[in-house]
């Protein structure tokens, strides 16, 4: 039982080493194995235990940033997450014992659909997803423009499971099965990376404010910030973009509410004629709702506004509040109402007329909501975001790795403006083109502006025609797996 228990933290341990930092995505390849080995002659509700052990190792691990904004919400997120894990290994454990062939696909099927039910269920949090980790290995993640992130994850989850059956000395086909199935991967990402980019180009900048939590909503910040952002946003203009882009919530105030802040930005606005301006800004609605909102600007007069649809549950709208009101920790979480439309940006004034949608904050890790916007017609993605929150963490480099997916799955280019980081532009291959940082390369708690010209490609992906069929695929496989045959 004690070997069983340091293989289940041993497998939860590398896992963790995949995702950044330190990302050493290598170890997704065969990280599981371990916990594999640790629950296969285990009963079911030993592997259950073993694997929730797993679970809570690797979502404390990952998700240690949450415990900087609340330590109650970061308690009950891990223990929720860790039972994704022992579903897992419950099903692992009664199933190993098939043949292996049939479970080198089966339990692949079983991990997507775990995780697709977690980024669904009760708003969803696909975060981490085991996809996810192989971000910038481009001809791997290439796949995802058919099968989405979860593509990623069936196949490296094929791979450990064919790894496992080898030394368990059960099937030499698991590993041929495996080979082939990198190999077609790598086959089809090296042949989608070589097809010719065609496509107008954009010019954006992005500006990086770096503005602390701590003095972010603090009044008598107010004119140091809004000076910074004014000094980052003329710099970005000499690059003559055509459209400049600041993050989430960067206006400090509610911008239609208050008319001399209004005034601001738009004098700035109309100090830069030839670029679109789109500002992050809290907002009250007609019947005083608060939305998190993107403004766009064009010669200091309002275009088109969207107000956020996926709030963030316990911090921007308190879920279940009959139950949770009554706490203490009610008084700290935001009232933020969600908006109604998929709002499709369009540069009509530029030459290109490109037309784009924004992601607020961790919009961008639901690829479904990210595909409804290109649906409706956006060919480029911005996602503007404040991880402040989370000062000098992880955090903002596993949310990069969403965006980068969110690329890749709908052929579209992403641009991310982040309040600390990090802002950066990726191509439709999912390719980090260039970053707001310093010359020493830190890109995270730096201020700065950075311009880019990003190819908007007209073809539609798979992916945003079907959207997530893999996934149910998966689901469908493991029906008619498990479902009881008659016996004659």
């Amino acid at each position: 039982m004690l070997l069983s228990i340091f293989l289940s933290i041993l497998s939860a341990i590398l896992l963790i080493l995949c995702f950044p930092k330190p990302e050493l995505s290598f170890l997704a390849w065969f990280a599981l194995v371990p916990w594999l080995f640790a629950i296969r002659r285990q009963k079911p509700i030993t592997a259950f235990v073993l694997s929730y052990l797993a679970g809570l190792v690797f979502f404390s691990g990952v998700i240690y940033w949450v415990n900087y904004v609340t330590s109650l919400g970061f308690a009950i997120l891990v223990c929720y997450l860790a039972f994704y894990f022992a579903l897992f290994g419950l099903v692992f454990s009664i199933n190993h014992k098939r043949p292996a062939i049939n479970n080198l696909f089966i339990i692949p099927c079983l991990w997507v659909v775990l995780e697709y039910l977690r980024s669904h269920l009760f708003t969803g949090f696909g975060w981490a997803l085991l996809g996810y980790s192989q971000y910038s290995l481009l001809p791997v993640i290439q796949i995802s423009d058919i099968t989405g992130a979860y593509g990623v994850s069936f196949l490296l989850v094929m791979v450990n499971v064919g790894i496992f059956y080898i030394l368990n000395r059960r099937s030499k086909a698991g590993v041929l099965c495996s080979l082939f199935a990198v190999l077609l991967v790598l086959g089809y990402g090296h042949f989608r990376l070589n097809q010719p980019a065609e496509g107008e180009g954009l010019k954006v900048a992005v500006v990086q404010g770096n503005i602390p939590q701590t003095v972010k909503w603090n009044p008598q910040a107010r004119d140091y910030i809004l000076e910074k952002y004014s000094l980052l946003t003329d710099l970005a203009a000499l690059q003559e973009p055509e459209i400049i882009i600041w993050p989430e919530t960067s206006v400090p105030g509610y911008l239609e509410d208050e008319p001399e802040l209004l005034e601001e930005i738009s004098d700035l606005s109309e100090k830069n004629p030839g670029a679109y301006l789109l500002v992050g800004t809290p907002h009250l609605g007609e019947k005083g709702d608060l939305y998190n909102s993107a403004t766009l600007f064009w010669q200091g007069e309002i275009q088109q506004r969207y107000d956020k649809l996926h709030l963030v549950p316990f911090g921007e709208f308190m879920p279940l509040s009959s139950v949770f009101s009554r706490f203490s920790f009610a008084n700290l979480i935001g009232d933020f109402s969600p908006g109604k439309d998929y709002t499709v940006f369009s540069l009509t004034k530029t030459d290109s007329q490109a037309k784009f949608s924004v992601l607020i904050c961790f919009e961008d890790i639901f690829g479904h909501l990210a595909r409804r916007f290109v649906q409706r017609g956006a060919r480029l993605l911005v996602n503007i975001t404040n991880d402040a929150w989370f000062e000098d963490s992880s955090e903002p480099y596993q949310h990069l790795q969403a965006s980068v997916f969110r690329a890749v799955e709908n052929r579209v280019s992403v641009v991310r403006s982040a309040n600390t980081g990090v802002s950066c532009f990726i191509s439709p291959w999912g390719e980090i083109l260039s970053r707001v940082s310093l010359e020493s390369g830190r890109d995270v708690l730096v201020e700065g502006e950075k311009t880019d010209t990003l190819k908007i490609v007209s073809k539609s992906s798979f992916y945003t025609a079907f959207g997530d069929v893999f996934a149910w695929l998966c689901l469908a496989a493991i029906i008619l797996f498990f479902l009881p045959c008659k016996r004659h």
